[in-house]
Order: C-alpha cells, then structure tokens, then sequence
C-alpha cells in the first residue's frame, strides 16, 4: 500500500448519499470522475487521499484485510464479516444513519414462544419429535452461531439464505430466521415476532479504520486532516456561542459552566464580552442567567466549526496505531 490514505465508501443506494453528506457537513466533497462507472475518486483538495466505491460487504473485507485505512460500514457487517472485529478495527465514530436491527425472529403461530429461553425448549422438542433439527434462515452465519451458543442453544441448523430470508418459515425452506430489519413491518407482512430477547445486534453505519493497513506518516496526516474537520463540525453542531458583557466574568463563567455545562474559550478578561460555548439544549436557561446578572444584551451565535488541541475521533485511533 502507498502513503496515500485510502477511504472505501459505499458506491450506491442510500448509504451512498448519506455518506456523501456526512463528509459535506465537514466541508469535504467527494469526487467521482467518469461518474458511477469509476470505482476510483477523490477528497477535493485533498490529493493525498483516496476514495474506494464498495459494496458494504466489500467494505468490511477490505478493512479486515487491511487494503483500506478507513470505510463506512453497518457494524453488523464488521461483526459478520470480520474475525476478531475489536482486534482487527477501531470503530472511529457512529455516523447516525443506516440503523438497523440483527434480530431472532419466529412465526407469530408459536404463541408460547417469546424468549431465547422458549426457543431452546421447542428446539430440544422439535428434534426428539422429527428425527431432526430446527432449521434457521440467515445471512448472519458467525452472529447466529454465537449469539445462540450465548444462550446454550445447540439443537439448530443455519441454511444460508441467498434471497429474502423473512419468507424461508413460509416457503418451507426453515422453521425461523435471524435477519436485519429497520422497523419490523417486512417481518410482521410474513407473520413473523421479533423475540422479547431476540435483538442480537443494533446496527448503525460506523466510520471504521483497519488495524491491520500500513499506517505510514502521511496516510495519518491525511487522517487526522479529515477528522479534525469531522470532529469541529460535530462539536460545532452540539453548541452555540453566546456573548455578553458582565460585571464579574470569572464568577458568571464559574457558574455557568456548573450549571449549564458552559465553557469560556478565550478566558475572562475583565471589561471584555465574555464568550461562552454552551450546549444546545442549555442555551435559553443560560441566556436568562447572563441577563440576571446584569449583562443588558445577550447574543446567540450558530458554529460551523469549533476546532480543539484534542481530537475525540483522531486521537484513540493515533494511539491504537502508534501504541
């Protein structure tokens, strides 16, 4: 592998577009020459830095394999698709979209079936009934093998499933299944309960860097350059500056920080505005404190960017690399 860093993202559908946004909040446009045929781009203004179009599952291989820095990808693909996923990656940060649950789900028919704990009775019955063993449609082969195995059930039999796998129970092809599912409705339209239990995975789509590619010096750069962008726009999303001229601004700070969770960035200074950055949720409440304590104008700023000497998305991945 090259200095160059390497990113693999999505090459189509909704995580596509959501990835895509997700790097325009932070200023980053990705560039696609030669359209959806090119399966090579690039970071604008970032030459040092490559773009991979994948698959979601293609992704997750590649970082394990360690031919890409970084990708986005479901973390249920990490868990399936990975061997020894917390040894192999570091997840850099949760990117708020593509969420979606790896569940065990059963015919709505088997009433008396509503925990892990049922499902190990009727399979231990169903096999000392029919000479045989309980059959379980998934693409989640490892997740199903050990979340199962967690809860002591043996009695099984994965068939893999290559197309829809909620209708394997109705089709014959299998008994139940273990699947992915946003809100359950595919799953009820065939009949089907999520088990009281059942959840075995909650997935969302995850910045993933590889432990196992060539960290060289520029290809960290390139990242710490991408994720000082990424981390300013979140830090900047989560709070607002407020401005206000008080008598005392080391004591209104003092305050304001106990309670409203504010901070002061460029300090106290006597006979200047005080600057504070506040949480979002904390604006109104602290507004209404500087004004109680005598300051006669209080202004509220939107951020675009907050950039800090400390990176809560570089800096664990740096020490996981360098460590």
């Amino acid at each position: 592998m090259s200095d160059t860093l390497i990113i693999a993202i999505p090459s189509k559908g909704r995580l596509q577009e959501n990835t895509h946004a997700f790097f325009a909040r932070a200023g980053l446009t990705i560039q696609r020459p030669g359209g959806d045929r090119n399966y090579r781009g690039r970071i604008k203004g970032l030459d040092d830095v490559e773009i991979a179009f994948l698959s979601a599952s293609e992704i997750a291989r590649e970082i394990a394999a360690g031919t890409v820095h970084m990708g986005i990808t479901g973390l249920d693909l990490v868990h399936e698709s990975i061997d020894r996923p917390a040894e192999l990656t570091h997840l850099v940060a949760s990117l708020g979209f593509g969420a979606a649950d790896v569940v065990v789900a059963v015919p709505k028919a088997w009433i008396d079936v509503a925990t892990m704990a049922d499902l190990s009775d009727v399979a231990s019955d169903f096999r000392g009934r029919h000479g045989r063993r309980l059959r379980i449609a998934t693409k989640y082969v490892n997740l199903t093998r050990s979340f199962f195995a967690a809860h002591g059930i043996v009695d099984y039999r994965i068939v893999e499933s290559a197309g829809a796998t909620e209708g394997a129970p109705a089709a014959g092809a299998a008994e139940f299944i273990v699947d992915i599912t946003t809100t359950g409705s595919t799953l009820a339209a065939n009949d089907l309960k999520i088990l009281d239990d059942g959840v075995i995975l909650k997935s969302t789509a995850h910045l993933v860097a590889s432990m196992t590619a060539h960290w060289s010096g520029e290809a960290l750069a390139a990242a710490r350059a991408i994720l000082d962008r990424v981390a300013a726009e979140e830090k900047a999303r989560s709070i607002k500056e407020i401005r206000a001229l008080v008598a005392d601004p080391e004591e209104v700070a003092g305050v304001a920080a106990d309670s409203y969770g504010a901070t002061a960035p460029f300090g106290t200074a006597d006979g200047q505005p005080l600057v504070l950055h506040c949480p979002v949720a904390e604006i109104a409440a602290c507004a209404g404190y500087l004004r109680d304590s005598g300051a006669a104008s209080v202004s509220v700023s939107t951020l675009d960017y907050v950039f800090e000497t400390t990176n809560p998305l570089f800096d664990p991945l740096a020490a996981r690399i360098e460590g």
